[in-house]
């Protein structure tokens, strides 16, 4: 790939021509709000409508993963509009997302805490009605464990384990608010061959999916 020269926020910035524009702007250390994003995933997920930014001669925000790089790209990561849409998205998210951080695997290095930090954006929302589905912790497997309550339906988990792993145990089920990432057949962790399984954990941008620690006992 050549490289193109990008406006960033007033500022020049070389980048491969092609590549996605959200790695070029993570890769030159700007704070842009992802979930779902993954390298090397083509075409991109694009589910988490969280990485807006604006371009130049476009007339509504796009979403920095999707859209390209090209040589005079002019780019704006932060606008009122910019700010709305992410700020809707965000809320959206944590809408049936269960908060218990303190006691989550993921707390400390969860990327929706890494957004409400950056962005400004308290995590408990008021505008929109809280939805707990309340699933079961499948805590079946010896080191792994799955709590759906905090997953946030960015599919790295599936992506990870359909391209590197020849086939993942996880996919997406149901429709609409009832979607969710399950086993294939439905069954716990420890029915499936979960060899390779700790990359889906390493992927997962929060608690959702983890690594269970000897001698503590998980909420069930």
């Amino acid at each position: 790939m050549s490289v193109a020269i990008l406006l960033v926020d007033g500022q020049e910035l070389p980048a491969q021509r092609g590549q996605r524009l959200l790695w070029a702007l993570l890769d030159a250390g700007l704070f842009i709000p992802n979930l779902c994003a993954t390298r090397g995933q083509e075409p991109p997920f694009g589910g988490c409508r969280l990485c807006f930014v604006e371009v130049a001669g476009q007339r509504a925000p796009v979403t920095s993963c999707t859209q390209k790089v090209q040589d005079g790209l002019v780019v704006t990561t932060r606008s009122p509009a910019v700010d709305r849409l992410v700020r809707a998205g965000f809320e959206a998210l944590l809408s049936n997302h269960r908060l218990d951080c303190k006691r989550c695997p993921g707390n400390g290095r969860c990327a929706l805490q890494a957004i409400a930090r950056q962005r400004k954006i308290p995590l408990q929302g008021k505008r929109l009605p809280k939805i707990d589905f309340d699933y079961p912790v499948d805590v079946s497997h010896p080191d792994f464990g799955f709590d759906r309550n905090h997953c946030v339906l960015c599919g790295r988990c599936v992506e990870v384990g359909e391209r590197e792993l020849g086939g993942g145990i996880l996919t997406f089920s149901r429709r609409g608010i009832r979607t969710a990432i399950e086993t294939f057949d439905g069954q716990p962790l420890a029915t499936q061959d979960c060899a390779g399984f700790a990359r889906c954990v390493e992927v997962c941008p929060v608690g959702a999916l983890y690594l269970r620690q000897p001698g503590k006992t998980d909420k069930p």
